[in-house]
């Protein structure tokens, strides 16, 4: 039987309450989802900063309304209740007012790319690879305070392959943090990531997206790659702009991409020799 995970949720509230006052954490055995669970209670009136991880999600979520199974989360589903946490996922929810929300995912991104291992890379707009594979993935959701059209209660969803989990029915193969961390488990990812995560959003409210802009260009995984778009155009990525627009060059010219709704694939994976 699996020892139960130990949470270092004293820690982390000490790295973040001092910054963001009525600050919280709550790990739940199951739900069905960290992102719909702090939107419903964004839309019923609770309002206050959160960080809520789960150890299981029957109904996760991820970018274009695609499921975000774990791995401990199939192996539940196969009947082993004593699974060790393959995965960690979590969101955090805070109101914020930032002047625009433009390149919130990236920013997201750095930061959690940043602070789990330095050969990790991204691709636009919200997940993180380790060489032509996904680790981690990103979801933003937000819910109007009603005072004003810039001030929301954002949540936002993090999710982290932590061993190996099964690549059926992924249009990306799966990377986990133990092939560049050895003996990591959730627990550590979390305390690694959670208040490095909250100053960089805090930042953002303050700052836009400007100062990450060149964080993320030099980890971006698909920098003069030749990538696909889900409409059908064709061209090589070469960054990204100010607002967190992708910047691709095309036959026509330079185009940028803003709705995350467009999806982008390399059109072979990129090359690692000189990471």
């Amino acid at each position: 039987m699996t020892a139960p995970l130990q949470w270092p949720l004293e820690a982390i509230w000490e790295a973040v309450a001092p910054g963001l006052p009525g600050f919280s954490l709550e790990v739940l055995p199951q739900i069905d989802s960290t992102n719909t669970e702090l939107m419903r209670r964004a839309r019923a009136g609770r309002l206050e900063p959160v960080l809520l991880v789960a150890e299981h999600q029957s109904a996760g979520r991820g970018r274009l309304g695609r499921e975000w199974l774990s791995g401990q989360d199939a192996a539940r589903a196969a009947g082993s209740a004593q699974a060790p946490l393959a995965s960690l996922t979590f969101s955090i929810g805070l109101p914020l007012a930032p002047a625009d929300w433009s390149g919130l995912s990236l920013a997201v991104g750095v930061s959690v790319a940043q602070s789990l291992h330095p050969e990790l890379r991204l691709k636009w707009p919200n997940d993180v690879w380790w060489r032509d594979r996904k680790m981690a993935g990103i979801l933003i959701e937000t819910v109007s305070l009603g005072d004003s059209g810039a001030s929301r209660y954002a949540v936002v969803g993090v999710g982290i392959n932590i061993a190996p989990r099964n690549a059926t029915g992924l249009a990306t193969p799966p990377a986990w943090l133990n092939e560049v961390s050895a003996g990591a488990d959730a627990a550590q990812a979390l305390l690694q990531v959670a208040a490095p995560l909250v100053q960089t959003i805090k930042a953002f409210e303050a700052l836009g997206f400007a100062p990450f802009r060149a964080r993320f260009n030099a980890l971006d995984a698909l920098d003069g790659v030749p990538v696909s778009l889900s409409d059908g155009t064709q061209g090589v990525a070469r960054g990204v702009d100010g607002t967190g627009a992708l910047q691709v060059h095309t036959a026509q010219g330079l185009e940028k991409i803003t709705s995350s709704e467009v999806s982008v694939r390399p059109q072979s994976p990129p090359s690692y020799d000189n990471l």
